[in-house]
């Protein structure tokens, strides 16, 4: 006897208790993966002993003016390994305890972070000047070029990477390039000039912010312009929320790139790893936690494998002291040549 229509109907459909079953147990493998990881980083960890790399002891007097502090006149651009932060101004970002740990990178204000020995600052702005992340937009752009001002007024020998960039999925902000230069000052702008990296600090002051603006639509800044172009910040970053895949990759995509000496653009690293929208666990921080302490275990590899020359931008979530002063170590170590 032949099926009904209805009863091979009633046989093609897909058992939602079976869908949901496999979604759990992908789930499942998930978590797993990511505690297997975890784990994988603490054993190199605790197999490389104290984590030991050129500059490794070393502790700025004050962070705040730790470049000043290597001398001016010794320290050349190219040498400065700049501890950086992700997403910059993210602090006040959405509502607390609602919309906020699902976009906050940072916990400090910029000026904190730069105080506190930061020297990279990763703004994304929408078209309104507001700073953003993804579709949360907090406070206007000018609070963070005011934090930059009141930084510069207070020091007199700290250098500052500023980069600025509109989100994904937002229109650059009208004039914008011509607002930076009008906030920041033309007289504390370094002009965009591949001579710069061979110059030592004290040859590029009294200006004092390398500003690279990286618009999506709007004109590119150019040679001997007071903005740099998009060209002049690299990196390879990769969207995973799994530790170990980042800092395999990590040193992978740092290990093709020439040395520091030779090479006229910034490349940066970026010590994070990013919340997926099919894991369970979408909050920055806990997920970012899972390669967060592991920074200085990246900079010993880094030198284990001979990639030390390559080092420049070091960046990361929530920025702490003992991060700056891993940087500022490195960077002493090069000053001293002794890396």
């Amino acid at each position: 006897m032949s099926s009904s229509p209805n009863s091979k109907g009633t046989d093609n459909k897909k058992n939602p208790l079976d869908a949901m079953g496999a979604f759990f147990s992908a789930q499942v493998d998930r978590r797993k993966l990511v505690t297997t990881q975890k784990q994988a980083l603490a054993t190199r960890c605790s197999s490389s002993g104290d984590c030991a790399f050129p500059g490794s002891d070393h502790r700025p007097a004050d962070r705040k003016t730790w470049m000043a502090e290597l001398g001016p006149e010794r320290l050349r651009v190219h040498q400065v390994v700049w501890p950086g932060s992700h997403d910059s101004a993210t602090n006040k970002i959405g509502i607390p305890f609602i919309t906020r740990p699902f976009a906050q990178c940072q916990s400090l204000s910029v000026y904190d972070q730069l105080a506190t020995g930061c020297r990279l600052i990763d703004v994304r702005v929408q078209e309104e000047r507001r700073v953003c992340h993804g579709v949360l937009a907090t406070y206007s752009v000018d609070v963070v070029l005011a934090d930059v001002k009141r930084f510069l007024a207070e020091t007199v020998s700290e250098l500052v990477v500023l980069e600025v960039r509109t989100e994904f999925g937002h229109d650059d902000p009208p004039e914008f390039a011509k607002y930076l230069v009008e906030q920041l000052g033309e007289e504390n702008l370094i002009r965009q000039d591949d001579g710069v990296f061979w110059k030592t600090v004290a040859e590029v002051l009294p200006r004092r912010v390398i500003c690279v603006w990286k618009p999506r639509k709007s004109p590119a800044p150019g040679h001997g312009e007071p903005l740099w172009s998009a060209g002049y910040l690299r990196d390879n970053w990769i969207d995973t929320d799994l530790p170990e895949t980042k800092f395999e990759s990590n040193l992978k995509f740092l290990g093709q790139q020439p040395s520091v000496a030779d090479r006229r653009y910034f490349y940066r690293v970026e010590n994070t790893v990013t919340p997926q929208a099919d894991n369970p666990v979408l909050c920055v921080k806990p997920v970012t936690r899972r390669i967060h302490g592991y920074a200085r275990l990246f900079l010993a590899e880094v030198f284990a494998k001979g990639l030390g020359d390559r080092l420049q931008i070091f960046s990361t979530d929530f920025i702490d002291g003992d991060f700056v002063d891993a940087c500022a170590g490195v960077t002493k170590a090069r000053v001293d040549g002794a890396a």
